[in-house]
């Protein structure tokens, strides 16, 4: 399925997309095989730009400058990358990148740093206990690469970091503290993540409902992580986690109370704020809580005779990949709503708050004459808020974002392959093969209308 992003381009049949061109490399891809990959990302020191492109048996990296002109590049055989994946980079004092490329089979992580002085490479292996520890993200942070690992017999997880050729391991622990399930019964922690994998939330980005539905999201600060628990619709449990000395705290925020049983809840971390909703086929509830004082900053609760004043889009219905349609009213929204699992994402830019509350239900099996088959439609219902930066509402028109665009252009582009996204100061870039012109292409989009 097609993401649900923020202002849902497909709406938005006069956007024009007047992307600008950046960069373009000829690359000599004949035909696109399963295992060619490109990626784009950037040095934060030096805001250089490196595309990393491996096709047929060899590499091409390309180094731009931080105007993004091409100034170097380096190419040589895939030696190191038979059946392995690339799980991310980081970059070494030196300036040079270092790619890891993760084995499933054999569950290890081939280390490769490349040194443009001398156009050379060296590659070591790193090995971890992969058997009791399972990976369950990765990510770059201030040209550092981490991944984070489940301990399966312990209420651990396992950060490690990676930086200038040294890897840091650092114990998460969380056996001090007590987990419950949705019916409040005791419940392990490595139970809640089995049955609620952690979704990684990225910073600074919008998140879209299809990752924000996570009962357990873990959100990346600097030199903190905060990771959220909703799998007990009463509460969320909330973990301040201290990376410089691993000191976890725990505060529980009491979800706003309904009539009725809640059918559905969930939270999302935003600036020092937790954004909480919860409800059923007759309200809606949503809270903003401060996270030092846990006080309600904002309390909201809508009835399904009520009309929805904070929203700044109708109220949308949309099944798989098909466009969306309006609902009626309030109450036909919250009863589709209350039968999903429901989300809320929360992105700012440099004027507003924009805030997505919805719900998106999940794939099931559906018997016939003794078998059974996924039932791979979905459902999404949802709406969007804009507001200020004090938390006022607005009644701004709503533009969609950069990311929008993106999804829009390559829907209606299909000469584009092995594509990558990245963040570069105020716009973002989308990196491309074009199978047309045969070439390496970096487009500029911006947010809002043009």
């Amino acid at each position: 399925m097609r993401k649900v992003f923020l202002f849902l381009a497909v709406l938005y049949n006069s956007i024009l997309l007047s992307q600008t061109v950046l960069a373009t490399y000829p690359l000599d891809l004949k035909r696109i095989r399963e295992n060619d990959q490109i990626l784009n990302f950037e040095n934060n020191s030096t805001h250089e730009v490196f595309v990393f492109v491996l096709s047929q048996g060899n590499f091409t990296i390309l180094k731009y400058n931080s105007a993004l002109f091409l100034n170097d590049q380096f190419t040589g055989p895939a030696t190191y990358f038979n059946d392995r994946s690339l799980m991310g980079y980081s970059f070494s004092e030196d300036g040079n990148p270092t790619l890891y490329w993760f084995s499933e089979a054999a569950k290890n992580i081939i280390i490769v740093k490349y040194y443009f002085e001398n156009k050379t490479s060296k590659a070591l292996k790193f090995e971890y206990p992969n058997t009791t520890q399972p990976i369950v993200t990765s990510y770059q942070k201030d040209n550092s690469f981490n991944f984070l690992t489940q301990d399966k017999t312990e209420p651990k997880l396992i950060l490690y970091a990676f930086k200038n050729g040294i890897v840091e391991e650092k114990i998460l622990d969380f056996s001090p503290f007590t987990f419950s399930d949705r019916k409040t019964q005791p419940q392990t922690f490595n139970q809640i993540l089995i049955e609620n994998p952690i979704e990684k939330m990225e910073p600074g980005e919008y998140n879209p409902l299809s990752k924000t539905i996570s009962k357990t999201k873990m959100y990346l600060l600097s030199d903190r992580i905060i990771l959220t628990l909703d799998q007990n619709v009463k509460k969320t449990q909330l973990f301040d986690i201290n990376l410089s000395n691993l000191e976890i705290k725990e505060k529980n925020f009491v979800q706003p109370t309904p009539k009725k049983p809640a059918r559905s809840s969930n939270s999302y971390y935003h600036e020092n704020k937790l954004y909480q909703i919860n409800g059923n086929e007759d309200e809606l509830l949503f809270d903003i809580k401060d996270l030092d004082s846990q006080q309600s900053l904002k309390s909201i609760a809508v009835s399904k005779t009520d009309t929805i004043l904070f929203k700044n889009s109708p109220l949308l219905i949309q099944r798989d990949n098909y466009s969306p349609k309006e609902l009626k009213n309030t109450a036909k929204f919250l009863q589709h709503l209350s039968g999903l699992d429901m989300g809320i994402s929360v992105f700012k830019n440099k004027k507003n708050v924009f805030i997505t509350i919805g719900g998106i239900s999940k794939a099931t099996n559906q018997s016939f004459e003794g078998f059974y088959y996924p039932d791979i439609e979905t459902k999404t219902v949802f709406f969007e808020s804009i507001w200020d930066k004090k938390l006022g509402f607005t009644t701004e028109r709503q533009q969609p974002l950069a990311i929008d665009k993106i999804y829009l252009f390559m829907d209606k582009h299909k000469e584009i392959a092995l594509e990558s996204i990245m963040k570069f100061k105020d716009y973002s870039i989308l990196g491309y093969f074009d199978t047309t012109t045969k070439q390496y292409t970096m487009l500029k989009f911006t947010d809002g209308f043009e």
